[in-house]
């Protein structure tokens, strides 16, 4: 059975596939939105994020002792 996730193009997703991505509700993926932690791109009326900004989410927070090698 293939996933939602993987049958279409992977370039955006969804708010709900970034809070099922992140385990958190799809309120605090609006919230994020709105504090201008997450951008988004609208689509035919639909709010997506760009897979490339959850990286560099993903990025910022293993830097979260300083940002220094060990």
């Amino acid at each position: 059975m293939k996933n939602s996730f993987s049958a279409r193009s992977s370039r955006f997703l969804t708010i709900t596939e970034v809070a099922w991505l992140l385990g958190i509700d799809g309120s605090q993926v609006c919230r994020a939105i709105r504090i201008g932690l997450l951008p988004i791109v609208r689509r035919r009326g639909q709010v997506l994020i760009p897979a490339h900004a959850l990286a560099c989410l993903a990025d910022n927070g293993d830097r979260s002792d300083g940002g220094e090698a060990r």
